[in-house]
């Protein structure tokens, strides 16, 4: 489960990028379109200028805005820089170096391996995922749901055998 820190991060992202490319939006107004607490959304957007994604400008007619493509800014680059590795297990972490406490021979862990390909397909998705995959979809509402009551999505559904 992503923080919900990063949720809100994307979100923001997603709000610049719709913005166009060079405009600036204040943080207030991205505030309020997406329903982010302004002072947490502020530590966000430093967060994210720090690692190179957005850049800031002073004044009446400042804000953010991004400060590369929508195309080169994927949803697992956010992910990484908000919360670090994004593994379902510790010993995946780090490329893998380190056992489990419990495990006896992590080459035969079934558990480990499992969750390798659980961490595998997820970077893949959340790697191929840009933000500008994204910018004719129209902008979800406070409560997580779409605009448009047809709008499809994607969704992963876990069955138990």
């Amino acid at each position: 489960m992503i923080a919900q820190k990063s949720k809100y991060a994307l979100r923001a992202l997603l709000a610049l990028a719709r913005a166009g490319p060079g405009e600036t939006v204040q943080i207030g107004t991205i505030a309020a379109r997406e329903a982010i607490p302004k002072k947490f959304l502020e530590q966000i957007l430093l967060d994210l200028k720090h690692a190179g994604l957005v850049v800031s400008r002073r004044g009446q007619h400042g804000g953010y805005r991004l400060l590369r493509r929508p195309e080169d800014i994927a949803f697992g680059e956010v992910l990484r820089i908000l919360e670090g590795p994004f593994v379902p297990l510790a010993c995946l972490a780090n490329d893998g170096d380190q056992r489990c406490a419990d495990c006896r021979d992590d080459r035969f862990c079934a558990v480990r391996r499992v969750f390798a390909k659980v961490a595998a397909a997820s970077g893949e998705i959340l790697d191929g995922t840009t933000l500008a995959d994204f910018l004719h979809e129209p902008p979800e509402t406070a409560a997580g749901t779409p605009d448009s009551p047809g709008s499809k999505r994607a969704s992963i559904i876990l069955l138990k055998r």
